[in-house]
Order: structure tokens, then C-alpha cells, then sequence
């Protein structure tokens, strides 16, 4: 009988126990909590703390501060907030191209035809923490963790395609932003890393009205064109937000507001991270760039003339509000040297076989973009122009200068979001045509999203896309024949994030 009761009570003891595990432990790294503002990938943009400097008012409406004052938890002196946020987003799109039916050399049908409806899903972490000292210094750090995925290919020797489990199995986890932070009131804020620059902080998406889509950024890779063929998808050369704005490692400083004025200042060595002469073996065991050669990423002279290095930029934003009416504009200047081609021999510069040496410019371009809100409606235009060529890439010598705008309406009102961008881009495109043709695309994207919960919100997205020059085929990527790029796509999306 004690030996019964003994094991009854042990049972009992061990019951009780996991009963209890499975209660929310702060102990286990659960909390349970009101639902806050979902994730930031900026957890910092300036000396007071909070995700981006507000200036609008309530009578102006929501879309006047994008993430309103303390939103974001600011820690109090001498202590630390550490926040781990998170995005998973599900999209059922279909896709119309003018490149669904492949083409062969020639302009011969390849035989290959893409499905036009998909369905799709990723998932994305914002690890990092906001520290202050008792002195008053802020400091920090955040990471962006994104979801990669290869090629659904099954070759061409006819051999069987993956399965789901092994397509699942080629997914990786990869470093989209690692930056750190240190700021006062009075001295403004300094970025090292990873990280946005001048662009990317001065406008989190209003001036190129990319808010009302539940972050899905519109026509900057919105929901549509991830799951579109790429020779159909213009690029967003307007690169805020955008990866051509925030992939290299960068020193940025943002300055405190002065009478609704701050000033911003960047400068990256060179279009990645230093880090990237590895080959895997360890962060600072280089093995790829065993010397100067091709595959290292800080080349100053070499075989790649498109590579730029020494990138510098400077901006000015102003924000003030006037009672219901939200203001805010800000202007740009971005430059950077290039890569002296001394190795390189003899390349095609015009179509069919010429040869000679191809050159291009330094980048040297400018940027603008006004805002105004006002009883929930923002109308921004966004202006970008100079020498610069697509998405941050060097115009070609003799080139054509990019000229692109992007006007965007927006509306929010309650749980429900409206928004439309219209964008027309007008560049050199091939680099081989110069003096024979220029490229001309333009875009739309109308749409919304509404939140049905905390941390929950459906979207739906519609764009439209054309890509035109002359003697440039956009099915194959060659020139000789004058084939334009078409593309339509729709896209209903669930988004959660936390």
C-alpha cells in the first residue's frame, strides 16, 4: 500500500508539472501580450528612439505617421528591450506574361509553358534589441532572417523533376540587414553595417507610397511579381526600401530635427560586404580572394567595368504638419566612383558583332519626393533622374539619363487601406545599344489590404506592366528583334506578423 501511495503521488507530481509546462512561462521565452505594431526592419531611424521621425497629427489621419511615436518599445535608461518580430505571408496568385510560352533561338517555340496560378508562401524574423544608458546613449542592433528558395528545374537531360520534399529541402535562411547603432538627442544617430541608407530611412514608404499593401511594397517586388517570370518585371529603380538601397554594408549618419530638418550622409566602400571574399570557410578566413582577381568584392581596377566602389550620398528631408493638412519632401544626391577595366580585352558594344571597349559613367544622380496628407488621403510623387541606368547600376558612356517618376494615392480609414502607384521610367536599359535605341516601361498597382484581427490582414493586389526598345527581344534577352514584355497579375494574400 505505501509503495502505491508513493507512486500515485509521484504520478500526481509529475502531472502537475506538465501541466504547468505547458502554461506560458516568461522562464521558457513565452509572454503573453497585447498585439503592438508587428515587425520593424528598422528598429531605430534616429536619435529619439522610435522607427521613423513623425510629424503628422491625427486630424491628418494614420497615413501621416506610418509608426507613431512608441509604437516600438524605447527602453528606459540603464535597461534593454529585446524583440524578436516575424512575418508569414501566403499568396494564391495568377500570372498572364508575354513570356508564359518559352522561345527557343530563332524565335522557335521551346515546347515549355508556365501555369499561371500559384500558390506560395514565406516567412521572415527581425531579431534585435534597443538599449539606453543611463548617460542617455542609445544603442542597438537588428537583424533581418529572409527565406530563400532555388530553382524548381529538373535539368535538361529529361530526369525526373524534385519532389516537394526535396524542393523544400533547397530553401535557406539568409541575412537580408545586420547593422548596429549608437545615437543621443543632441549628436543625431550613426548606422554601421547592413543597413539603409540616406533613401531607406528617409522615407519608410510614403514618398513612394509603398503603405498600403500590408508590406508587401507594391511594384517595389510586391506579391504579383515574385511569382512572375523576371524578364517581364521592370525594376524599381526608385530603391527605397528596396535591396539595391540597403544589401551593401554601410556607415550612414542621420542628424537630430532642427526646425522640421534633418540631414542624412552615407557611404559604402563597395557594392557588398566586406566579408564576401569568403568562400564559406569562416568570416575572416578568405579563400576566394586568394589575391586581387575577379572575386574580390572591394576591386578597385579589373576585368568588370560595371562595378562601382566609393559610394557617397547625401540628403535633406523637412516634415511639418499645418493642422489637418501633413507635409513632407525631401531632395538627394547620390555619386560613386567605378572599376578601372585594365584587364579587360575587347566586348560587343553595338548589336551583332562589333567590337570595342565597353565604358561606363560614374553613378551621379537625384533624387526628390513630396508627400502630402490630409483627412486620410496621402498623394506623394517620387522623382529619380541622372546618370544611372535601371536599379543603382552605371550608365553606359554616351548613354541615355534615367528620368522615372512613381505618383501614388493612398487612403485609410479604420481597418481598411487603399492605394495606388503609377510609374513610367524612361533609361538607356541595353547597355550595347547605345545611340540605336532607349528603354521605356511603365507599371501600375491598385489594391489593399484589411485587418481582421491583430496581426492579421488580407490583401488584395493587381499590377500592370510594359517593357519596350527598340531592336531588344525581352522573351530571349538579345538584341536584333524589337519584342516587348507584358505582364498582368493579381494576387490575394493572408499576412500575419507579430
Amino acid at each position: 500500500m505505501r509503495k502505491t501511495l508513493l507512486a500515485g503521488v509521484a504520478l500526481l507530481g509529475g502531472t502537475m508539472a506538465l501541466a504547468h509546462a505547458q502554461t506560458a512561462n516568461p522562464s521558457q521565452g513565452q509572454m503573453a501580450a497585447p498585439y503592438g505594431s508587428g515587425p520593424a526592419t528598422n528598429n531605430n531611424n534616429n536619435s529619439w528612439g522610435i522607427a521613423n521621425t513623425p510629424s503628422g497629427s491625427v486630424a491628418a489621419g494614420p497615413l501621416s505617421t506610418m509608426y507613431p511615436p512608441n509604437t516600438y518599445a524605447v527602453p528606459a535608461p540603464g535597461t534593454l528591450v529585446i524583440h524578436l518580430n516575424g512575418r508569414v505571408e501566403t499568396d494564391v496568385s495568377a500570372n498572364f506574361t508575354s513570356v508564359d510560352k518559352g522561345q527557343a533561338a530563332g524565335g522557335a517555340a521551346s515546347g515549355f509553358k508556365l501555369n499561371p496560378v500559384g500558390v506560395s508562401s514565406y516567412m521572415r524574423l527581425y531579431p534585435g534589441f534597443d538599449a539606453q544608458a543611463a548617460n542617455g546613449l542609445r544603442y542597438g542592433a537588428s537583424v533581418e532572417l529572409r527565406e530563400n528558395f532555388e530553382s524548381g528545374t529538373n535539368g535538361s537531360s529529361g530526369t525526373a523533376a524534385s519532389s516537394p520534399s526535396a524542393n523544400t529541402s533547397a530553401q535557406t535562411v539568409f541575412v537580408r540587414r545586420a547593422f548596429t547603432y549608437m545615437a543621443t538627442d543632441q549628436a543625431g544617430i550613426v548606422r554601421l553595417g547592413q543597413t539603409d541608407g540616406v533613401l531607406g530611412l528617409f522615407d519608410n514608404c510614403i514618398f513612394t507610397s509603398q503603405c498600403w499593401d500590408a508590406g508587401e511594397t507594391g511594384l517595389n517586388g510586391g506579391g504579383p511579381q515574385q511569382s512572375a517570370p523576371s524578364n517581364v518585371i521592370p525594376p524599381f529603380v526608385w530603391l527605397s526600401q528596396s535591396a539595391a538601397d540597403y544589401g551593401n554594408s554601410k556607415v550612414v549618419y542621420l542628424s537630430p530635427q532642427f526646425y522640421g530638418f534633418d540631414l542624412g550622409v552615407q557611404y559604402a566602400a563597395n557594392e557588398g560586404n566586406a566579408f564576401s571574399n569568403d568562400s564559406g570557410s569562416g568570416p575572416l578566413q578568405s579563400a576566394t580572394c586568394g589575391q586581387a582577381s575577379d572575386n574580390c568584392i572591394n576591386l578597385s581596377s579589373g576585368n568588370d567595368p560595371t562595378r562601382w566602389l566609393n559610394q557617397v550620398a547625401v540628403g535633406l528631408r523637412y516634415q511639418h504638419n499645418f493642422g489637418a493638412v501633413d507635409f513632407k519632401t525631401y531632395g538627394f544626391w547620390e555619386t560613386a566612383g567605378k572599376e578601372d577595366p585594365t584587364a579587360i580585352t575587347i566586348v560587343k558594344t553595338a548589336p551583332g558583332a562589333g567590337t570595342g571597349d565597353i565604358r561606363y559613367d560614374n553613378l551621379n544622380f537625384y533624387k526628390a519626393g513630396v508627400a502630402v496628407t490630409s483627412y486620410n488621403i496621402t498623394a506623394a510623387l517620387d522623382y529619380i533622374g541622372g546618370a544611372v541606368n535601371g536599379a543603382l547600376a552605371e550608365r553606359p558612356t554616351g548613354g541615355a539619363s534615367m528620368n522615372a517618376e512613381l505618383f501614388g494615392l493612398t487612403y485609410a480609414n479604420g481597418p481598411i487601406t487603399l492605394g495606388s502607384q503609377f510609374g513610367v521610367i524612361d533609361s538607356q536599359g541595353q547597355g550595347d545599344l547605345v545611340g540605336t535605341s532607349q528603354r521605356h516601361e511603365f507599371e501600375l498597382a491598385v489594391g489593399g489590404n484589411y485587418k481582421v484581427a491583430p496581426g492579421l490582414q488580407l490583401v488584395l493586389e493587381y499590377q500592370y506592366a510594359q517593357r519596350h526598345q527598340g531592336d531588344f527581344d525581352f522573351t530571349t534577352g538579345t538584341d536584333g528583334k524589337t519584342v516587348d514584355a507584358r505582364y498582368q497579375g493579381v494576387t490575394f494574400s493572408t499576412v500575419l506578423t507579430w
